[in-house]
């Protein structure tokens, strides 16, 4: 981990802190709970249990694996419906494929992100590839769930593929980390995903006993997921690690360090660091669907169970399981 690294983090361009900025302080360190999800797929919930005051305009998000499957175990979700939301699946290794009732989908691979706007609602199958099933691998990623605000909510369902090898590259002030950027501007970098919602999104691999100072809109919100390894957030030096989430206060810039010393399974901290501009509107959320009302959510359900959402595909095989 991670598939995609370059491999001199000296020769990128560095972010640089504001020197006389407001660091956020840590408002909680919070350890996700395991489940499983869509036949049978291990995951952990990042944001279970955090007030959703300190999440808007994100709504969930599960990290999925990390697992080496054995030949015959990779498993994925069967046909489901979505509307009114944003998922954004990172995946960090293996290869999925994505389908849904209009046609739409693809494959994404190891360093790969899928960004798909669900709008006013499609039916929706996420598998491992057959030759996966058959051999086994690993496997290991995240979907976020990205809130849509009232006016967008349906809008046509879309998709933006984004190669691992097409996220901007970056590096901290010592070049001692490597920073993946998918959606949002850092210090004047740009990320390739669109967004609906003024986010950002980065996946950071910090060398051991490196601290990553990073300048972050003040009228965002602020979060860590620990992917793998240990070390500290914040500059009163929260312990954290893998498995669990940082919430952060406010502030104009946020702090994360790796410990001297890692676990045998990984060479560096793998965080990932998210934030938005809250939305700040009712919400109305049940299984897949993410409303504003009650009455827009009963609609959905009306809408999905008269195949208003689409149908599945009298040729699409079943999932692989």
């Amino acid at each position: 981990m991670p598939a995609i690294t370059p491999t001199d983090p000296l020769t990128l361009p560095r972010v640089h802190a504001p020197t006389d900025g407001t660091p956020r302080p840590v408002l909680a360190v919070n350890t996700a709970p395991s489940g499983f999800e869509g036949e049978g797929f291990p995951v952990h919930r990042a944001f279970a249990g955090i007030n959703y005051k300190h999440l808007d305009p994100f709504i969930m998000m599960d990290q999925m694996g990390e697992v080496d499957y054995e030949a015959g175990e990779p498993r994925g979700t069967p046909w489901h419906p979505h509307r009114g939301f944003e998922t954004v699946t990172y995946l960090i290794d293996g290869t999925f494929i994505h389908r849904d009732s209009h046609g739409g989908g693809g494959t994404i691979n190891s360093g790969d992100t899928q960004w798909m706007t669900a709008g006013s609602g499609l039916l929706h199958i996420e598998t491992p590839p057959e030759e996966l099933v058959m051999s086994g691998g690993l496997f290991h990623g995240i979907q976020l769930w990205v809130n849509l605000p009232a006016a967008h909510k349906m809008m046509t369902p879309r998709y933006q593929d984004i190669g691992g090898g097409s996220v901007t590259y970056l590096t901290g002030a010592d070049g001692g980390s490597v920073i993946r950027l998918i959606a949002g501007d850092l210090d004047g970098n740009e990320g390739p995903g669109i967004t609906h919602t003024p986010i950002t999104l980065v996946h950071a691999t910090v060398s051991p006993g490196t601290e990553l100072v990073l300048p972050w809109r003040a009228d965002f919100n602020a979060l860590g997921y620990v992917l793998a390894g240990n070390g500290y957030a914040g500059a009163d030096r929260r312990p954290m690690h893998t498995g669990q989430t940082v919430v952060f206060g406010a502030g104009d810039s946020l702090t994360v360090r790796a410990d001297a010393k890692q676990d045998s399974r990984t060479e560096a901290l793998e965080v990932l660091l998210l934030g938005g501009e809250p939305i700040r509107e009712p919400m109305a959320h049940y299984g897949p669907f993410v409303m504003n009302t009650r009455d827009e959510l009963q609609q959905a359900f009306d809408d999905f169970q008269a195949g208003r959402l689409g149908v599945i595909p009298s040729t699409e095989r079943i999932p692989h399981t």
